[in-house]
């Protein structure tokens, strides 16, 4: 392998993509297949690691080899994410009923190209924003159980995708998890919210996880307050 980083088919360093002006430029646009497959089989990596047990120089070959692939990319020039102005294209206009949705690549909770992120899957079903995720090795707290911090994190993204289904803009204020039951791993989870009521700047929203045979683990409510698009780009 070449100690090389070709960046020419990442559009991240393509210097003809503005995507901070071109408005024809979306999340999904901002990060190539090469990138977010290594981040997909980093993520596989991290939940190999805690979840199995191997001997220590399997171990020691996989730092080795990361450190020296990491220096590499660390001298190579360092990536524009207009992570402001790609939030607020969210808002442009609404995704349509079954159509996936995406914050921006590099989210922790919904972007593929995140090698230490969640990659939830999202899309709109009605008036609802709708993730599914089977949770690995890595995101565990309890033994066989998901984090609580996790979880909540999940619940933060999904609602935000509400927001994107109301075109509306808006910061998190409160945000609250009933832990029914146990938040299993590797089973696969679906995380619903939709908009209960808006009251002005306020918008209350709420959600239900489920296990794939109908069993409801996990209750969320969330106030969001609403604010300018143009915010999100302001320093």
């Amino acid at each position: 392998m070449s100690d090389n980083i070709d960046a020419d088919n990442d559009p991240d360093n393509d210097p003809d993509v503005d995507a901070e002006t071109d408005p024809t430029i979306g999340p999904e646009q901002l990060a190539s297949s090469s990138r977010i497959e290594c981040a997909a089989a980093l993520r596989e990596l991290g939940h190999a690691i805690v979840g199995h047990a191997v001997d220590d120089e399997v171990f020691d070959e996989i730092a080795e080899f990361v450190r020296t692939r990491s220096a590499v990319i660390n001298d190579a020039p360092t990536r524009s994410r207009p992570t402001h102005d790609l939030k607020r294209r969210m808002f442009d206009e609404a995704p349509l009923d079954g159509e996936g949705m995406m914050h921006y690549p590099d989210c922790v909770v919904s972007g593929p190209a995140n090698p230490m992120g969640i990659n939830i899957a999202c899309h709109r079903d009605g008036d609802a924003a709708v993730g599914t995720i089977t949770l690995g090795a890595a995101f565990e707290g309890a033994p066989g159980r998901a984090h609580g911090g996790v979880v909540a994190a999940i619940f933060d993204d999904v609602m935000g995708f509400v927001l994107s289904i109301e075109r509306t803009p808006a910061f998190t204020g409160r945000l609250s998890v009933s832990y029914l039951a146990p938040t299993p791993l590797e089973t696969p989870l679906e995380f619903r919210a939709w908009l209960r009521e808006r009251d002005g700047r306020k918008l209350f929203i709420e959600g239900v996880a489920s296990t794939a045979d109908g069993e409801r683990i996990l209750e969320a409510d969330g106030l969001f307050i609403s604010i300018p698009a143009d915010h999100f780009t302001e320093s």
